[in-house]
Protein backbone atom coordinates (compact mmCIF):
# COMPACT_ATOMS: atom_id res chain seq x y z
CA UNK A 1 0.00 0.00 0.00
CA UNK A 2 0.95 3.71 -0.25
CA UNK A 3 1.86 5.68 3.00
CA UNK A 4 3.74 8.48 3.22
CA UNK A 5 6.48 7.40 6.42
CA UNK A 6 8.75 8.95 8.64
CA UNK A 7 12.47 7.68 9.87
CA UNK A 8 13.79 10.41 11.60
CA UNK A 9 12.72 13.66 13.72
CA UNK A 10 13.06 16.66 11.37
CA UNK A 11 11.27 18.90 8.72
CA UNK A 12 8.81 17.37 5.83
CA UNK A 13 11.96 16.82 3.61
CA UNK A 14 12.24 13.49 5.88
CA UNK A 15 8.76 12.57 4.74
CA UNK A 16 8.68 10.42 1.60
CA UNK A 17 5.83 8.50 0.13
CA UNK A 18 6.36 4.59 -0.06
CA UNK A 19 4.98 1.09 -0.91
CA UNK A 20 5.04 -0.60 2.61
CA UNK A 21 3.24 -3.78 3.99
CA UNK A 22 -0.18 -3.51 4.70
CA UNK A 23 -0.83 -3.81 7.83
CA UNK A 24 -2.71 -6.70 10.19
CA UNK A 25 -4.65 -5.82 12.89
CA UNK A 26 -4.63 -7.36 16.59
CA UNK A 27 -7.28 -8.85 18.30
CA UNK A 28 -8.62 -5.66 19.42
CA UNK A 29 -7.73 -3.64 16.69
CA UNK A 30 -10.32 -2.80 13.21
CA UNK A 31 -8.29 -2.11 9.72
CA UNK A 32 -9.85 0.38 7.69
CA UNK A 33 -8.96 1.29 4.56
CA UNK A 34 -8.22 5.05 5.10
CA UNK A 35 -10.77 7.60 3.40
CA UNK A 36 -10.11 10.97 4.43
CA UNK A 37 -7.20 11.87 7.58
CA UNK A 38 -6.51 15.25 8.91
CA UNK A 39 -3.63 17.20 9.14
CA UNK A 40 -2.95 18.34 13.06
CA UNK A 41 -0.79 20.50 14.38
CA UNK A 42 0.21 17.56 16.58
CA UNK A 43 1.28 15.48 13.92
CA UNK A 44 3.64 18.54 12.88
CA UNK A 45 4.98 17.88 16.65
CA UNK A 46 5.46 13.96 16.37
CA UNK A 47 7.31 15.41 12.58
CA UNK A 48 9.84 17.41 14.12
CA UNK A 49 9.65 16.03 17.74
CA UNK A 50 8.99 18.90 19.61
CA UNK A 51 7.85 19.85 22.47
CA UNK A 52 9.60 16.95 24.20
CA UNK A 53 6.20 15.53 25.51
CA UNK A 54 5.84 14.24 21.58
CA UNK A 55 8.93 12.25 22.28
CA UNK A 56 8.08 11.18 25.35
CA UNK A 57 4.95 9.48 23.42
CA UNK A 58 6.54 8.52 19.87
CA UNK A 59 9.74 7.56 20.87
CA UNK A 60 12.93 9.10 22.87
CA UNK A 61 15.33 8.85 19.78
CA UNK A 62 13.26 7.92 16.58
CA UNK A 63 9.80 8.06 15.74
CA UNK A 64 8.13 4.59 16.88
CA UNK A 65 5.87 4.59 14.49
CA UNK A 66 6.63 5.68 10.68
CA UNK A 67 3.10 7.05 9.81
CA UNK A 68 1.43 10.23 10.80
CA UNK A 69 -2.10 11.03 10.62
CA UNK A 70 -4.37 10.45 13.75
CA UNK A 71 -7.97 11.43 12.76
CA UNK A 72 -8.74 8.77 10.64
CA UNK A 73 -12.04 8.37 8.81
CA UNK A 74 -12.34 4.80 6.66
CA UNK A 75 -14.36 1.72 6.04
CA UNK A 76 -13.86 -1.39 8.33
CA UNK A 77 -11.71 -3.89 6.24
CA UNK A 78 -10.82 -6.76 8.46
CA UNK A 79 -12.17 -7.16 12.25
CA UNK A 80 -9.65 -8.53 14.97
CA UNK A 81 -10.40 -11.61 16.72
CA UNK A 82 -11.93 -10.04 19.81
CA UNK A 83 -13.93 -7.42 17.99
CA UNK A 84 -17.18 -6.55 18.89
CA UNK A 85 -19.79 -4.32 17.75
CA UNK A 86 -18.49 -3.58 14.33
CA UNK A 87 -19.58 -5.11 10.91
CA UNK A 88 -17.41 -5.01 7.69
CA UNK A 89 -18.40 -2.01 5.51
CA UNK A 90 -19.02 0.28 8.48
CA UNK A 91 -17.67 3.53 7.87
CA UNK A 92 -16.17 4.82 11.11
CA UNK A 93 -14.03 7.20 12.46
CA UNK A 94 -12.14 8.44 15.53
CA UNK A 95 -8.76 10.18 17.02
CA UNK A 96 -5.70 7.88 17.27
CA UNK A 97 -3.05 10.58 18.28
CA UNK A 98 -1.15 7.57 20.59
CA UNK A 99 -0.60 5.91 17.31
CA UNK A 100 -1.10 7.54 14.14
CA UNK A 101 -0.79 5.72 11.00
CA UNK A 102 -3.65 7.61 8.41
CA UNK A 103 -1.26 9.16 5.86
CA UNK A 104 -1.78 5.70 4.11
CA UNK A 105 -3.95 3.87 1.99
CA UNK A 106 -4.89 1.11 5.17
CA UNK A 107 -4.63 1.39 9.22
CA UNK A 108 -5.41 -0.42 11.93
CA UNK A 109 -6.82 1.30 14.72
CA UNK A 110 -8.15 0.52 18.29
CA UNK A 111 -11.58 -0.42 18.22
CA UNK A 112 -12.03 1.53 21.56
CA UNK A 113 -11.31 4.43 19.62
CA UNK A 114 -13.56 4.47 16.75
CA UNK A 115 -17.47 5.78 16.19
CA UNK A 116 -19.34 5.01 12.99
CA UNK A 117 -20.09 7.71 11.22
CA UNK A 118 -23.57 9.56 11.15
CA UNK A 119 -24.76 9.09 7.41
CA UNK A 120 -25.05 12.91 7.28
CA UNK A 121 -21.18 13.82 7.47
CA UNK A 122 -18.86 13.66 4.22
CA UNK A 123 -15.79 11.84 4.71
CA UNK A 124 -14.03 15.16 4.50
CA UNK A 125 -16.21 16.94 6.53
CA UNK A 126 -15.48 13.80 9.41
CA UNK A 127 -11.92 13.69 9.16
CA UNK A 128 -12.00 17.53 10.53
CA UNK A 129 -14.32 16.65 13.55
CA UNK A 130 -11.99 13.72 15.97
CA UNK A 131 -9.23 15.68 17.83
CA UNK A 132 -9.97 19.21 16.52
CA UNK A 133 -13.34 18.97 17.31
CA UNK A 134 -13.02 17.80 20.59
CA UNK A 135 -10.73 20.51 21.98
CA UNK A 136 -13.39 23.13 21.33
CA UNK A 137 -15.84 21.36 22.49
CA UNK A 138 -14.27 20.47 25.80
CA UNK A 139 -12.68 24.55 25.50
CA UNK A 140 -15.72 26.10 25.19
CA UNK A 141 -17.58 24.08 27.70
CA UNK A 142 -19.56 25.68 30.33
CA UNK A 143 -19.41 29.74 28.71
CA UNK A 144 -22.46 32.11 29.31
CA UNK A 145 -24.01 34.90 27.57
CA UNK A 146 -22.36 37.80 28.00
CA UNK A 147 -18.68 36.10 28.98
CA UNK A 148 -15.64 37.60 27.12
CA UNK A 149 -13.71 34.62 25.37
CA UNK A 150 -10.18 35.21 23.94
CA UNK A 151 -8.74 32.73 21.81
CA UNK A 152 -5.14 32.92 20.91
CA UNK A 153 -4.53 30.65 18.13
CA UNK A 154 -7.92 30.84 16.40
CA UNK A 155 -7.58 30.15 13.08
CA UNK A 156 -7.28 26.82 13.02
CA UNK A 157 -9.49 23.94 12.83
CA UNK A 158 -9.94 24.03 16.56
CA UNK A 159 -10.03 27.73 17.04
CA UNK A 160 -12.88 28.28 14.36
CA UNK A 161 -15.31 25.79 15.93
CA UNK A 162 -14.41 27.18 19.38
CA UNK A 163 -15.51 30.47 17.98
CA UNK A 164 -18.70 28.85 16.85
CA UNK A 165 -19.66 27.49 19.51
CA UNK A 166 -18.81 30.65 21.81
CA UNK A 167 -20.67 32.56 19.56
CA UNK A 168 -23.71 30.69 19.45
CA UNK A 169 -23.38 30.55 23.60
CA UNK A 170 -23.70 34.70 23.28
CA UNK A 171 -20.06 35.34 24.52
CA UNK A 172 -17.83 38.21 22.78
CA UNK A 173 -14.66 36.97 21.69
CA UNK A 174 -11.53 37.87 20.64
CA UNK A 175 -9.78 36.21 18.01
CA UNK A 176 -5.60 36.02 17.93
CA UNK A 177 -3.59 35.11 14.80
CA UNK A 178 -1.35 36.47 12.07
CA UNK A 179 -2.23 39.40 10.10
CA UNK A 180 -3.07 37.19 7.30
CA UNK A 181 -6.38 35.57 8.96
CA UNK A 182 -7.30 38.83 11.09
CA UNK A 183 -10.11 39.52 8.41
CA UNK A 184 -11.49 36.38 7.91
CA UNK A 185 -11.66 35.78 11.41
CA UNK A 186 -14.06 38.93 11.73
CA UNK A 187 -15.97 37.55 8.77
CA UNK A 188 -16.38 34.22 10.84
CA UNK A 189 -18.07 36.26 13.49
CA UNK A 190 -15.19 37.78 16.08
CA UNK A 191 -16.17 40.40 17.95
CA UNK A 192 -12.55 41.51 18.46
CA UNK A 193 -9.41 40.84 16.44
CA UNK A 194 -5.54 40.92 17.17
CA UNK A 195 -2.47 39.99 15.04
CA UNK A 196 -0.22 38.76 17.38
CA UNK A 197 2.92 39.78 15.67
CA UNK A 198 1.80 43.43 16.30
CA UNK A 199 -0.25 43.36 19.66
CA UNK A 200 0.05 41.03 22.78
CA UNK A 201 -3.34 40.40 24.03
CA UNK A 202 -1.42 40.06 27.65
CA UNK A 203 -0.28 43.50 27.75
CA UNK A 204 -3.25 45.71 26.31
CA UNK A 205 -5.16 46.25 29.70
CA UNK A 206 -7.96 43.92 28.62
CA UNK A 207 -9.46 41.08 30.82
CA UNK A 208 -11.50 37.81 29.70
CA UNK A 209 -13.10 35.60 31.48
CA UNK A 210 -11.65 32.89 29.51
CA UNK A 211 -8.89 32.52 27.63
CA UNK A 212 -8.72 29.25 25.17
CA UNK A 213 -4.59 29.23 24.13
CA UNK A 214 -3.57 26.84 21.05
CA UNK A 215 -0.33 27.22 21.82
CA UNK A 216 1.50 28.51 25.34
CA UNK A 217 4.28 31.12 24.69
CA UNK A 218 3.22 33.08 28.41
CA UNK A 219 4.02 32.47 32.11
CA UNK A 220 0.90 32.89 34.16
CA UNK A 221 2.10 36.28 35.37
CA UNK A 222 1.50 37.38 31.61
CA UNK A 223 -1.87 35.36 31.91
CA UNK A 224 -2.69 36.49 35.19
CA UNK A 225 -2.75 39.81 34.12
CA UNK A 226 -5.35 39.56 31.29
CA UNK A 227 -8.02 37.64 33.25
CA UNK A 228 -10.90 39.22 35.49
CA UNK A 229 -11.28 38.19 39.20
CA UNK A 230 -12.06 34.20 38.47
CA UNK A 231 -11.36 34.01 35.16
CA UNK A 232 -10.22 30.52 33.68
CA UNK A 233 -7.06 30.09 31.16
CA UNK A 234 -6.42 26.67 29.56
CA UNK A 235 -3.53 25.80 27.34
CA UNK A 236 -4.08 23.11 24.36
CA UNK A 237 -0.41 22.97 23.85
CA UNK A 238 3.06 25.03 24.17
CA UNK A 239 6.57 23.77 25.24
CA UNK A 240 6.97 21.36 28.16
CA UNK A 241 8.63 24.35 30.13
CA UNK A 242 5.71 27.07 29.45
CA UNK A 243 3.50 24.46 30.64
CA UNK A 244 5.65 23.86 33.58
CA UNK A 245 5.27 26.98 34.29
CA UNK A 246 1.73 27.17 33.86
CA UNK A 247 0.87 24.40 36.19
CA UNK A 248 2.89 24.89 39.42
CA UNK A 249 3.38 28.99 39.12
CA UNK A 250 -0.13 29.09 38.24
CA UNK A 251 -1.17 28.05 41.93
CA UNK A 252 0.01 31.27 43.23
CA UNK A 253 -2.96 33.03 41.37
CA UNK A 254 -5.50 30.87 42.58
CA UNK A 255 -5.35 33.04 45.79
CA UNK A 256 -6.81 35.75 43.29
CA UNK A 257 -9.52 33.37 42.14
CA UNK A 258 -7.49 32.73 38.86
CA UNK A 259 -7.52 29.51 37.28
CA UNK A 260 -4.52 28.83 35.35
CA UNK A 261 -4.07 25.46 33.60
CA UNK A 262 -4.30 22.74 30.90
CA UNK A 263 -6.88 22.14 28.97
CA UNK A 264 -7.63 18.28 29.51
CA UNK A 265 -9.53 16.59 26.88
CA UNK A 266 -11.60 13.82 27.51
CA UNK A 267 -10.06 11.43 24.62
CA UNK A 268 -12.35 8.78 23.44
CA UNK A 269 -15.38 7.78 21.43
CA UNK A 270 -17.90 9.69 23.35
CA UNK A 271 -16.51 13.01 22.84
CA UNK A 272 -15.68 12.24 18.96
CA UNK A 273 -19.41 11.10 18.74
CA UNK A 274 -20.72 14.15 20.72
CA UNK A 275 -19.31 16.28 18.29
CA UNK A 276 -20.23 14.46 14.98
CA UNK A 277 -23.91 14.83 16.78
CA UNK A 278 -23.48 18.01 16.77
CA UNK A 279 -21.72 18.51 13.24
CA UNK A 280 -24.72 16.76 11.70
CA UNK A 281 -27.54 18.43 13.44
CA UNK A 282 -25.79 22.18 11.90
CA UNK A 283 -25.23 22.71 15.75
CA UNK A 284 -21.31 23.28 14.50
CA UNK A 285 -19.59 23.68 11.14
CA UNK A 286 -15.63 23.13 10.46
CA UNK A 287 -13.71 25.17 7.91
CA UNK A 288 -12.33 22.61 5.47
CA UNK A 289 -9.38 24.61 3.44
CA UNK A 290 -8.60 22.06 1.12
CA UNK A 291 -9.20 17.94 0.69
CA UNK A 292 -5.52 17.31 -0.53
CA UNK A 293 -3.22 13.61 -1.93
CA UNK A 294 -1.26 11.48 0.04
CA UNK A 295 1.04 13.39 -1.70
CA UNK A 296 0.97 16.97 -0.34
CA UNK A 297 1.56 15.50 3.09
CA UNK A 298 5.31 17.31 3.47
CA UNK A 299 3.54 20.39 2.46
CA UNK A 300 0.45 19.86 4.67
CA UNK A 301 2.26 19.92 7.38
CA UNK A 302 4.40 22.25 6.97
CA UNK A 303 1.77 24.82 6.56
CA UNK A 304 0.14 23.47 9.64
CA UNK A 305 3.41 23.50 11.69
CA UNK A 306 4.13 27.44 10.48
CA UNK A 307 0.10 28.41 11.01
CA UNK A 308 -0.81 29.39 7.27
CA UNK A 309 -3.47 26.60 7.33
CA UNK A 310 -7.53 28.31 7.51
CA UNK A 311 -9.22 25.84 9.52
CA UNK A 312 -8.13 22.36 8.29
CA UNK A 313 -6.42 20.63 5.57
CA UNK A 314 -7.29 16.56 4.71
CA UNK A 315 -5.82 14.30 2.87
CA UNK A 316 -7.92 11.64 1.02
CA UNK A 317 -5.55 8.78 -0.09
Amino acid sequence: MKAVVQDRYGGPEHLKLADIAVPEPDPSQIRVKVLACAVNLSDWEYLVGSPFYARLIGGVFRPKHAVLGSDIVGVVDKLGASVKGFELGQRVMGDVVSERRGFAEYACVAANDMVVVPDELTDEVAACLPQAGGIAVAGTDGLRSGDRLLINGAGGGSGTMALQLAKAAGAHVTCVDNAGKVEWLRSLGADDVMDYRTQDFSETGQRWDRILDMVATRGPAQIAQALVPKGVYRAVGGGVDVLLSLLIGGLRYRFQGKSIGILMVPAGRELTARVARMVADGTLTPHLEAVLPLSSVPDALRRTGEGEVRGKLVIKP
